[in-house]
């Protein structure tokens, strides 16, 4: 067998140590800018949708000035985004390149589209079920979570799927910035070398990372759906 790789993939097979290294790296900035992002993402959400024209805690100056920034983020290109954040990331982390660098650029990049998704979760609940928490005497916080969020929990999953796959793409995105991870070991041996076994090697894995998420969402979204 391991003859058999090392005439199918000799160089990913030289660099194994540096392979595995950045497939670690990229899991860590999966899961910190992800944690962080959806945290944030849920919290904007909620909010733009609460304080919007008609909401229950209607706010035109809250809902306006959330709304234009989260489109401001959305339409800046990601690897425009990168680079502009720079300052911010070292200012925050220390610094601007590697695994530590990459993660606030990777959270600009995530919370306006997850915010986004959490918005079209939460708009697909039934406003009389609103209305009937109001007549109840239910005060925001509670019809937040005890409506908003338990009934948009199967949208809310779904929409956590879809980000984590963008967000894993975004991290190989990075690596074109010297943020480390598959991208980097994608561009600097694959292209840069002109190794195609790393090039097809990296695209692999990401594709297994990618359907693994997806299962995983798929079938939290069956749990949740009701």
């Amino acid at each position: 067998m391991l003859e058999f790789l090392n005439s199918l993939i000799p160089n990913v097979m030289d660099k194994l140590p540096i392979f595995y290294a950045a497939i670690a790296d990229t899991l860590i900035m999966v899961l910190w800018s992800g944690a962080i992002s959806f945290v944030l993402g849920l919290i904007s959400g909620v909010i733009t949708t609460v304080t919007k024209p008609g909401g229950i805690l209607e706010n035109r100056i809250v809902y306006e000035v959330l709304d234009k920034v989260v489109n401001l983020f959305r339409s800046i290109p990601f690897i425009i985004l990168l680079t502009w954040v720079m300052p911010i990331s070292r200012a925050i982390m220390g610094t601007a390149i590697y695994v530590r660098g990459a993660i606030v650029p990777l959270v600009f990049g995530t919370v306006p589209f997850f915010s986004r998704q959490i918005e079209s979760a939460l708009a697909e609940i039934d406003h009389g079920q609103i209305e009937a928490a109001l007549s109840m005497g239910s005060s925001p916080l509670e019809i937040i979570f005890r409506v908003y969020l338990r009934e948009s929990m199967g949208g809310i999953v779904r929409g956590t799927t879809i980000t984590a796959i963008s967000l894993l793409n975004l991290t190989a995105m990075a690596g074109a910035v010297g943020a480390g991870g598959l991208g980097d070991f994608a561009i600097r041996y694959g292209h840069d070398r002109n190794q195609m076994d790393v090039t097809n090697v990296t695209i692999v894995i990401l594709v297994i990372m990618v359907s693994l998420i997806q299962l995983f969402g798929n079938r939290l979204v069956k749990k949740n759906t009701h």
